[in-house]
């Protein structure tokens, strides 16, 4: 919006002056009305400029980074092969998922992409596009590389590659889905003195820093979370650690923990029941619709054991 200014207008015209009366001071350092106001007008201008742009710069940065925002076919062959902007390559990935669930047949034409992704440096495209495979189950190619997938050293690609393979109506990665439903124990690989650390009850993104640890040579090593969730455990700042010690215990989130309860509806076996139960508890720390997705889990396994 302009920025105006009242004292601007018909009344903004300085009164007429006798000679006698109130001439303009000729003391050093005074400045006529007249440039004064030219000077406000410029300085209006320039807090309008700089309005827009504190506007427009956060805009275009999630414009950018939106996963939602629609990719032409011409952009999604530029974004899946941009290396230098992982999160171009997620959003073409996420857009062909969308695709892929409106039944688009167009959206073939980048299923080599999504094979060749699953070998990709960066963890987070990989974790995407093992998602995005289960997303159709008739081609051969996707069974065999989410399989491969199981294997991968990132937590949340196995789990996604597991959860994905369900779709197929395999079960092989059902030991990494249940490790979704546990916390993780993050530890140090080496001894040092913990210099910083989050408390317990802290929520924190997959890949947020749960604690610095600086070494017995000065150097500081970051500890951070393979998931998002929320800090259930963590060593006090101060804490001088050996190589191998834990740390920080993590929840896994809402989110995580309602897809596998999901995949364990189909594929679960009694002796699962034991992770699965804890979150049929009345408890604040997750909602009443993860509770009785637990229950419903807990009794489509039992229901199929009797059988």
């Amino acid at each position: 919006m302009p920025i105006t200014d009242s004292k601007l207008g018909g009344n903004a015209m300085p009164s007429v002056r006798t000679a006698s009366s109130d001439a303009p001071s000729s003391e050093p350092g005074s400045v006529p009305q007249a440039k004064r106001s030219s000077l406000s007008l410029q300085h209006r201008l320039l807090f309008l400029v700089l309005g827009w742009l504190l506007v427009l710069t956060p805009f275009l940065f999630w414009w950018n980074t939106w996963f939602g925002r629609s990719l032409t076919s011409k952009q999604m062959d530029e974004y899946l092969k941009d290396d230098a902007h992982p999160r171009h390559i997620q959003h073409a990935i996420i857009q062909i998922g969308e695709r892929m669930s409106q039944r688009d047949p167009s959206v073939t034409r980048w299923y080599g992409d999504l094979l060749r992704l699953s070998a990709y440096p960066r963890e987070e495209v990989r974790s995407t596009d093992a998602w995005v495979m289960g997303q159709d189950t008739g081609v051969p190619g996707f069974h065999e590389a989410l399989t491969r997938m199981l294997q991968d050293p990132s937590m949340l690609v196995r789990g996604n590659a597991a959860l994905s393979l369900v779709r197929f109506g395999d079960a092989s990665g059902r030991d990494q889905i249940l490790s979704l439903l546990r916390p993780v124990v993050i530890t140090t690989s080496i001894a040092g003195r913990i210099v910083d650390a989050s408390p317990a009850g802290t929520s924190i993104h997959q890949g947020g820093l749960v604690a610095k640890l600086e070494t017995f040579n000065s150097q500081i090593q970051e500890l951070r979370s393979p998931i998002a969730g929320r800090v259930q455990v963590a060593s006090a700042a101060g804490t001088t650690v050996e190589a191998g010690t834990s740390v920080a215990t993590v929840d896994p989130d809402e989110d995580q923990v309602w897809e596998a309860l999901r995949a364990l509806y189909l594929i679960g076996r009694f002796e699962d029941l034991p992770v699965i139960r804890p979150y049929e508890r009345n408890s604040t720390e997750f909602s009443e619709k993860l509770r009785q997705q637990a229950i419903d889990t807990d009794r489509a396994i039992q229901e199929r054991g009797s059988h």
